[in-house]
């Protein structure tokens, strides 16, 4: 019965510290002109794909979609967001509502301080048939090469993308929302 009682007690404490998070901005595709479509045409990889933006299940839903492929020094494709004109100083976390293909996908930020194409900090998320809210640390977001900050400061974000990567796979991937949210 105690380690019922504790079980309890620890959750309504997460809940409530997670219910005085501060949202600081939130993005429900309501603009998709805010987002772009981007491949790895541009460095001449041979993946194809598309963003489709709709109004589903009673909101906006950004579909990203394609067949990723790793021919030719290829591997993702992505939709992207600028972020420069975002205070996201007191960011703590990135939350992510989305469902797909049963396939693992990034969360890819780019920073002031990532000055070249294949510079980016990465954490990856595994969608399945139904939403699911991914709740990512901006703290547990990887580098991906040297010459880059090992951490991330959140007010150096200058973009998101949701991304497609890095094996030959179907890419299926809906997203209802991506929101910051400080500590």
């Amino acid at each position: 019965m105690k380690k019922l009682y504790y079980t309890l007690l620890l959750l309504t404490m997460n809940i409530n510290n997670n219910a005085y998070a501060e949202s600081l901005h939130k993005d429900n595709f309501q603009n998709p002109a805010q987002w772009s479509y981007i491949s790895d045409n541009v460095m001449g990889g041979k993946s194809k794909g598309s963003v489709y933006y709709d109004m589903g299940e009673g909101s906006s839903i950004a579909y990203l979609s394609g067949n990723v492929t790793t021919k030719n020094n290829g591997g993702f494709i992505q939709i992207r967001k600028n972020l420069k004109d975002i205070n996201l100083k007191d960011a703590a976390y990135v939350k992510i509502t989305a469902k797909g293909n049963n396939q693992k996908y990034f969360v890819h930020f780019r920073t002031s301080g990532t000055i070249l194409p294949w510079q980016y900090y990465q954490l990856s998320f595994t969608v399945t048939k139904e939403y699911k809210e991914f709740i990512l640390p901006i703290n547990e977001f990887k580098k991906s090469g040297s010459f880059q900050a090992s951490k991330i400061n959140p007010k150096s974000i200058t973009s998101i993308g949701l991304v497609a990567f890095g094996r030959d796979h179907e890419a299926k991937l809906y997203v209802k929302e991506v929101s910051f949210y400080g500590k």
